[in-house]
């Protein structure tokens, strides 16, 4: 069937009507704005997965905390020194002065030598000591300095010889055990030791009178006859 021509015309003004012109733009900008914001989000959570990533990896190895302060480095020995870590907290009276900066083992003395960098406003006396503490019962170990009275002070590349190592707990759980394994041990009864059997007596020289204590006595129906 062929249109005629009013029919095309009122197609023809369908299509021209402004009306619908506007309703077909509407449509398509809100399928834009809609897929803008899946975007944006879509996005959002890759940057925040990023960044949580970033984060546990510097956890894992013990940067989350970097510090771009100038520092002096001071080497010591330890016997043990636990699970200390490099960039582990160099803490004096609870206050965070410094980090470990590095670990290495002396293949001279057999002891693990330790580097750690100082913040420079703060300053030690030559004499002092450094040990290896944990925070709390199972946490991280950092390295604890305590001051001395020298009047002298450390500079950039000092050693210090006083040193503590780091307590294994380990190590104490089985001195514990082995010395409550020593205890039960020593509290049992001692074995009554058997005594030996006595040695018979050596016979005395040819014409000798018996002695006393071997001299028997003869019964009395022997001596009756």
């Amino acid at each position: 069937m062929i249109d005629g021509p009013g029919a095309m015309a009122r197609r023809h003004d369908c299509v021209r009507d402004p009306r619908v012109a506007r309703s077909g733009n509407s449509y398509s900008d809100g399928m834009t704005m809609k897929k803008n914001a899946l975007d944006f989000w879509v996005g959002l959570f890759v940057v925040l997965g990023f960044v949580a990533l970033l984060f546990l990896a510097l956890k894992a190895g013990n940067m989350s905390s970097l510090s771009f302060q100038s520092t002096y480095s001071v080497k010591m020995k330890f016997d043990n020194i636990g699970g200390l870590k490099p960039r582990a907290a160099v803490k004096s009276a609870g206050v965070m002065v410094g980090r470990v900066q590095s670990i290495e083992f002396d293949t001279q003395t057999y002891q693990a030598l330790v580097t750690i960098d100082v913040f420079k406003p703060y300053t030690f006396p030559k004499d002092s000591s450094a040990k290896i503490l944990t925070s709390g019962l199972l946490g991280e170990q950092y390295i604890g300095l305590d001051p001395g009275g020298d009047e002298q002070l450390l500079k950039d590349g000092d050693t210090l010889t006083m040193t503590q190592s780091a307590i294994v707990l380990e190590n104490l759980i089985g001195q514990f055990l082995y010395s409550k394994a020593a205890d039960a041990g020593a509290g049992k009864p001692a074995v009554p030791a058997t005594p030996a059997p006595a040695a018979p007596a050596a016979p005395g020289p040819a014409g000798a009178s018996p002695d006393a204590s071997q001299t028997q006595v003869a019964p009395a129906s022997a001596t009756a006859n």
